[in-house]
C-alpha cells in the first residue's frame, strides 16, 4: 500500500496557532502546509520549522485571477517556495464575472510561470472554478497547462454541493488532482460540521483506493475546521488531530 506524504494545516489549531508546530510533531508529522511567508519572514519561519523538524509540503500563496498581471504575481512567490524546497502552491480562485476564457489564459500563463521552478498550482475545491468534478474537469481542459491542477478537498465537496458523492467526483477528475486536503464532515450542504477524520461520512479507504490508482503521489494534508457553534479549546483540537492521524495510521497510511 503506497504511504502519502501526510502534513498538517496549522489553522486546524485555530485560535490556538502557537501548538501547532509543536503538537504537530510530538504526533510525528514531518510535513506542513503554510502560507507563502513574506520574503523578511523567511529566515524566521525557517528556523521555528527546522526547530520541530518539520517541512512544507506544500504553500497557501496568493494567486488572483482579477489582476491581469497574475503570472507576474505568481512567478513572484517562487524564489521563496525554492528557498523550502517546496513544489506545490495551493490557492484558491474564483472568476466572478470575469469571462472564463480569460481566467483560463490568465491561469495558463501562471503555470507557465510557475514550469521553470518544478511548481505545481493546485485549485482548492472551491466555486466557481473547482465546485465540482464537472466545473473543474471544465476547468482543466479550458487552462490546459500541466502545471494547474486540482487540490482535491474531501469535505469541501460535499460542502459546496447537495446529492454528490465524494468518491465518484474523485474518480471523475483523479488524473487532475496533485493535491488533497483530508477533512471529514456530515456531509451537509453548507454544515459548518468537520470533526476528527472517521467521525463523519467521508469513504476515505475508498479515496485512498481512487488515488492509488490513479499513481497519485502528491501531498494529503489534514484539516480539521471543527463545528459551528462548539466551544474550542486547546484540548479538543489537539484531540482531533491526535485522532484524525490515528485513524490514518489504521488505514496504513502513516
Amino acid at each position: 500500500m503506497p504511504r502519502n506524504i501526510i502534513a498538517g494545516r496549522p489553522y486546524s489549531y485555530h485560535p490556538f496557532l502557537h501548538l501547532a508546530y509543536e503538537h504537530m510533531a510530538g504526533l510525528g508529522l514531518r510535513h506542513v502546509e503554510i502560507v507563502v511567508p513574506k520574503p523578511d519572514e523567511v529566515a524566521a519561519t525557517q528556523a521555528e520549522l527546522a526547530r520541530w523538524g518539520l517541512t512544507p509540503s506544500s504553500m497557501h500563496g496568493e494567486c488572483d485571477v482579477q489582476r491581469a498581471d497574475l503570472a507576474r504575481l505568481v512567478a513572484a512567490q517562487m524564489p521563496t517556495l525554492a528557498q523550502f524546497g517546496c513544489r506545490i502552491l495551493f490557492v484558491s480562485v474564483k472568476a466572478g464575472e470575469l469571462p472564463r476564457d480569460v481566467v483560463y489564459g490568465r491561469l495558463r500563463e501562471a503555470g507557465e510561470a510557475a514550469r521553470p521552478h518544478g511548481v505545481t498550482i493546485v485549485l482548492e475545491t472551491h466555486p466557481d472554478l473547482v465546485t465540482n468534478a464537472e466545473v473543474a474537469l471544465a476547468t482543466m481542459r479550458g487552462v490546459n497547462h500541466p502545471n494547474v491542477r486540482i487540490n482535491y478537498d474531501t469535505a469541501n465537496i460535499y460542502f459546496y454541493n447537495e446529492g454528490i458523492d465524494g468518491v465518484a467526483e474523485l474518480r471523475k477528475i483523479a488524473e487532475f488532482v496533485a493535491a488533497v486536503h483530508l477533512k471529514d464532515t456530515n456531509g451537509g450542504y453548507r454544515a459548518w460540521h468537520f470533526p476528527a477524520l472517521g467521525r463523519g461520512i467521508v469513504k476515505f479507504p475508498e479515496l485512498f483506493a481512487v488515488l492509488d490508482a490513479a499513481g497519485f503521489a502528491g501531498p494529503c494534508t489534514l484539516e480539521i475546521e471543527g463545528i459551528e457553534g462548539e466551544n474550542r479549546t486547546e484540548r479538543l483540537v489537539c484531540d482531533r488531530m491526535a485522532e484524525s492521524l490515528g485513524y490514518l495510521r489504521g488505514l496504513g497510511r502513516l
